[in-house]
C-alpha cells in the first residue's frame, strides 16, 4: 500500500460565508506557520525519509503553506499541480452563500454529479482531475521505504480524493456519496491506496 498525505491551507482571508472555490486570496500567515510546523512534527513522528517534494495547489493560500512548509525543511521541492486547485464555483465565485438562490443549489443536489454548479465545473469533472493525480503518484510509489506524497490543497479535493481511494477510482452518482467528514484548516488527511492504478 501507498500512503498520501493531503494538507489544507490555513484559515484564508475572506468573509465567512463566502463562495470562494479558485478564488484567490492569502490566508492567515500566523495559522499558516502554525499548520506547517505541526505537520512535520507529526510527519517526523512516522517518518525518518523526507518527501522527494511537495505537490501544491497555484491557488496562493496553499503556496503560502508550502512556502511555510519549506522555510522548515529547505531541501524539500514545491511542484504547483493545477489539478489540485479547489472546484470552480463559476459565477457563484465571491458570493455569499446565502445570496445562491435557493433553486440553483437545488439544481446541484439533484443533479450532483454532472451539473455544473456556476456553470464552469461538475463534482465529477473535479474527481476526474483529482483522480489523475492519485493514479500518477500511486503509480511512481514504491514499497521500499520510500516517503509517501504529500499534496498541498483544498476541502474539495481532500473530499475528492478521498472519494477516488474509497471508490476504487469510480466518478460519483448521488449526493448522498459524497464524503462529508470536514477536514478543518490547516489540517490533513492521510490515504492509503493499492498500488495500481485505479480503472
Amino acid at each position: 500500500m501507498s500512503e498520501i498525505w493531503l494538507l489544507r491551507h490555513a484559515t484564508p482571508l475572506v468573509a465567512p460565508g463566502t463562495c470562494y472555490g479558485v478564488t484567490d486570496m492569502p490566508a492567515n500567515q500566523e495559522d499558516t506557520d502554525a499548520a506547517a510546523r505541526a505537520f512535520w512534527l507529526a510527519w517526523e513522528a512516522e517518518h525518518q525519509a523526507l518527501p522527494a517534494f511537495l505537490l501544491c495547489s497555484p491557488l496562493q493560500r496553499c503556496v503560502q503553506l508550502g512556502e511555510a512548509l519549506q522555510r522548515i525543511k529547505p531541501h524539500v521541492a514545491l511542484h504547483l499541480d493545477a489539478n489540485l486547485r479547489e472546484m470552480n464555483f463559476g459565477c457563484w465565485e465571491g458570493i455569499a452563500w446565502a445570496d445562491v438562490p435557493r433553486s440553483a443549489i437545488d439544481e446541484w443536489t439533484q443533479h450532483f454529479a454532472t451539473h455544473a454548479f456556476g456553470g464552469v465545473e461538475s463534482v465529477n469533472d473535479l474527481i476526474g482531475r483529482v483522480g489523475q493525480v492519485w493514479d500518477a503518484c500511486v503509480a511512481v510509489s514504491k514499497p521500499d521505504g520510500q516517503a509517501p506524497s504529500v499534496w498541498v490543497t483544498h476541502a474539495g479535493v481532500i473530499k475528492a480524493a478521498s472519494w477516488w481511494a474509497q471508490s476504487g477510482g469510480q466518478m460519483i452518482a448521488r449526493a448522498d456519496q459524497w464524503p462529508l467528514d470536514p477536514c478543518p484548516f490547516g489540517s490533513w488527511r492521510k490515504l492509503s491506496a493499492a498500488e495500481r492504478s485505479c480503472p
